[in-house]
């Protein structure tokens, strides 16, 4: 990406403890993110894809600072993110901002629409002068397609996909560098999820936001992503450029995940050989040693050094034609075109 690097995570890592007992001991731990790194570029977007429970939407929450890691750093804009206190983390929150997933939860049924989206200026006050904020709110419906005079409705008067776009406005209130999408789209209809997504993409072209897009669609996250980073099991398994995750993937379970996509044209049916996984996936509080997916890799069966996946915990290593534009994490990558026919 041409744009520079506005947002860095190394190692990140979060352990949930797990406590038993009447004096809740410590037993284990939940390994929801272990070890997550990568850049944001200004003004591209970043899918992040995978499987329900695999540290998708705990990376979000770290990336805004909701929750603590247990290790690794995030550098914002140049600053060291978990470093902050009072009130330079609120100054630095005024630029990487969320949308969450669920637009009937995520919105204080108690308070008009204009409440909802005028409260970030009320936390920073020097962000629109106290005389102007009504009429900044309203703005900042009619950007995001919703009707300025609905300004005093509550959230219940309004449908799914119009609550999302209230929450898109309340990100975007105070014109951030950065907006964490937490599948933004996956509780709206087909017909909606398209009319959100356009929209990010307009917002983004006016107003020069980077997203970290999380969402579990492929086809959603193809349309609208730049890059792409694929976890497994609270890791990246692979990550690089959209054409090169689609059309070129390398890593087992990344193939294995789009070659269950479905595919509109019924003349390509039958012409692509499906990945069918085998057993389940396993559970985040006791992944399994070296690489988290060999228990369930198609490729191990194939290989006569099995023993290395159990073993070997696999580092992300360059796989494309330009330098980092294209990393996995398999001892045994190698390229399989075609997995997905093009749409």
């Amino acid at each position: 990406m041409s744009g520079e690097v506005i947002l860095q995570a190394r190692d990140l890592v979060k352990h949930y403890p797990i406590r038993t007992g009447v004096i809740q001991r410590v037993t284990g731990h939940v390994r929801a993110v272990d070890g997550v790194s990568f850049d944001l570029h200004a003004g591209e977007t970043l899918g992040v894809v995978g499987e329900s429970g695999c540290g998708k939407s705990t990376l979000g929450r770290l990336l805004m600072r909701l929750e603590e890691p247990t290790s690794g750093s995030v550098v914002f804009d140049g600053v060291e993110m978990y470093r902050q206190r009072g009130a330079a983390m609120r100054r630095l929150r005024r630029d990487i901002q969320i949308v969450f997933q669920d637009p009937y939860t995520s919105l204080n049924p108690r308070k008009t629409v204009g409440d909802i989206v005028g409260e970030p200026f009320e936390i920073h006050r020097d962000a629109a002068p106290k005389g102007s904020r009504r009429q900044k709110v309203q703005e900042l419906l009619d950007l995001v397609g919703l009707n300025p005079e609905h300004i005093n409705r509550y959230p219940h008067q309004f449908s799914g996909g119009q609550r999302q776009r209230i929450g898109v406005a309340r990100g975007i209130a105070l014109n951030p560098k950065v907006l964490i999408c937490d599948e933004p789209v996956s509780a709206l209809d087909v017909s909606v999820q398209a009319q959100v997504v356009n929209l990010l993409e307009k917002l983004q072209n006016e107003l020069g936001l980077a997203y970290i897009f999380i969402a579990h669609d492929l086809a959603v996250v193809r349309h609208i992503s730049d890059r792409v980073a694929v976890m497994y099991l609270g890791r990246i398994v692979e990550m690089g450029d959209e054409e090169e995750i689609y059309d070129r993937p390398t890593h087992p379970y990344t193939q294995a995940l789009l070659s269950a996509v479905p595919v509109p044209d019924p003349t390509l049916k039958g012409t692509r050989e499906q990945i069918v996984l085998t057993g389940d996936v396993p559970s985040p509080a006791n992944p399994p040693s070296g690489c988290h997916f060999h228990t369930r890799c198609w490729r191990v069966r194939d290989e006569p050094d099995q023993q290395v996946c159990a073993e070997k915990v696999p580092t992300l290593e360059e796989h494309g034609d330009g330098v980092g534009t294209h990393v996995c994490a398999c001892h045994f990558a190698q390229l399989r075109p075609q997995v997905v026919a093009s749409a």
